[in-house]
């Protein structure tokens, strides 16, 4: 245990110098993704992916996204997304993957009409490749991250690492916001989605990849019983807050409270009436913990962050609309579904009919609202596929306890922030996976 608990601070110390090194030489953090690639093809090569390292190796660029993007060291737009593809691709060329997963083999087909019906509908101006690119790059990671995870076995503490995996780089993600931006009196004057206080990134990105790691560390503190971590992840927990709140951007905070809301109830209703208690105490004090956060990012930016979640602008007034415009651009989409309801009109066609309409040409905020414009009633079915498989593989299988609360991770933030991130598609396939204990283990575990 104190090998491993070293090996997690000396890598959350790397990961605080690759935050420092974000700022002051970005460059090197093109090579240090580059590393990674190499680093974990070895590993499932070597391996034959017997113990899951393209699980790791998923993880870690997933984790990685955003905090390449806001320092330029991505090699593309939707590389991670190509790259989590890859890694858990290759990882079922050794391994397969299971057959009752064939619902999300369905899924993936009925993303196929949708391309057939962009190239009838898109304008010759448009550049097919990249609207398919762009908005099929997540579905599709989705797809093959749900294949790899259905009732894929792994253990524990090989799931455990997964989870560090995914904490590392978001460890870097919030160094570098914090240096951007130290003094938050400077840079918050209202009470929109800040970029600054973000890294000068999308703050709604930089949200939902903070709130997901406040909920990961939350939940270490409840199934990691070691001091010493619970004492850094507690720690960690109140930096990520802190600066998730600064960023402005809701989505994300609400996503990880709500995310953190089921993950308790579900250990409440299965536990017995003394261990019932202990974690009614610790949520105590982790509630306590939230407020008195909330309540100096408040007081340090003259109660806006107050007024904020109120919907208020920064002279308190009330703002017309809750959605900052993701309600008109979700109704354009829903009235192309009524309008095309069989086939949809077709992959990247939403984005054209914006323009078409006189207002900006922006992409979806929504993902289910895209899937029914283009994809009509595919796009339904695909939704339903997604819903429920969790839900029947939940009656056969309870060892997952994050199934409900990573697949509500990955709901609420397709409903924000659509699929601009690889991150909600790869929670979605942690949900799957058939978690067993340590001992039940054949192939040996390796420390990445």
């Amino acid at each position: 245990m104190e090998t491993r608990f070293t090996a997690y601070i000396t890598l959350l110390a790397a990961h605080v110098g690759l935050g420092f090194l974000g700022i002051i030489y970005t460059p090197v953090i093109k090579y240090v993704l580059l590393l990674a690639i190499v680093y974990f093809l070895m590993m499932i090569i070597r391996t034959a992916n017997s113990d899951n390292h393209a699980l790791l190796g998923a993880a870690y660029i997933a984790g990685f996204e955003v905090f390449s993007r806001m320092t330029g060291g991505a090699f593309s737009y939707e590389f991670a997304k190509y790259m989590v593809i890859g890694f858990l691709g290759l990882g079922m060329f050794y391994r397969g993957f299971q057959r009752a997963s064939w619902p999300y083999l369905v899924y993936l087909l009925c993303l196929a009409p949708g391309i057939l019906m962009a190239g009838i509908n898109l304008s010759f101006s448009t550049n097919i490749g990249n609207a398919l690119g762009f908005n099929l790059s997540g579905p599709v990671c989705l797809g093959i991250s749900a294949l790899y995870g259905y009732q894929n076995p792994i253990t524990q503490q090989r799931f455990k690492t997964v989870i560090e995996l995914l904490i590392y780089p978001l460890v870097a993600t919030v160094t570098y916001v914090i240096l951007y931006a130290p003094s938050l009196e400077a840079v918050i004057t209202g009470t929109g989605s800040n970029f600054a206080a973000s890294g000068g990134f999308g703050p709604n990105q930089v949200s939902t990849v903070i709130g997901l790691g406040m909920f990961l560390l939350f939940s270490r503190l409840f199934t990691v019983k070691d001091r010493l971590y619970n004492l850094v992840d507690l720690f960690l927990l109140a930096v990520f807050t802190y600066r998730g709140l600064a960023t402005f951007s809701r989505g994300g905070m609400i996503a990880a409270i709500l995310c953190m809301a089921l993950f308790l109830i579900y250990f409440l209703l299965k536990s017995d009436g003394l261990e019932r208690m202990k974690w009614l105490v610790k949520t105590g004090v982790l509630s306590f913990l939230f407020l008195m956060i909330w309540s100096l990012v408040s007081l340090t930016t003259d109660g806006l962050l107050d007024k904020r979640y109120a919907n208020q602008d920064a002279r308190g007034r009330d703002k017309a609309t809750l959605t900052t415009g993701r309600a008109e651009l979700a109704n354009i989409e829903l009235s192309a579904f009524l309008q095309n309801p069989v086939l949809g009109v077709g992959v990247g066609k939403g984005k054209e009919l914006r323009g078409e309409q006189g207002l900006e040409a922006t992409a979806s905020h929504n993902e289910i609202s895209r899937l029914l414009a283009e994809h009509g009633s595919f796009g339904i079915l695909a939704l339903l596929i997604l819903l429920i498989a969790p839900l029947v593989m939940r009656f056969t299988d309870r060892s997952n306890v994050f199934v409900y609360a990573f697949v509500a991770f990955w709901f609420l933030t397709i409903n924000h922030s659509a699929m601009r991130i690889a991150m909600p598609a790869f929670i979605y396939g942690l949900a799957l996976l058939k978690i067993i204990p340590n001992e039940e283990t054949s192939p040996e575990e390796s420390w990445p």
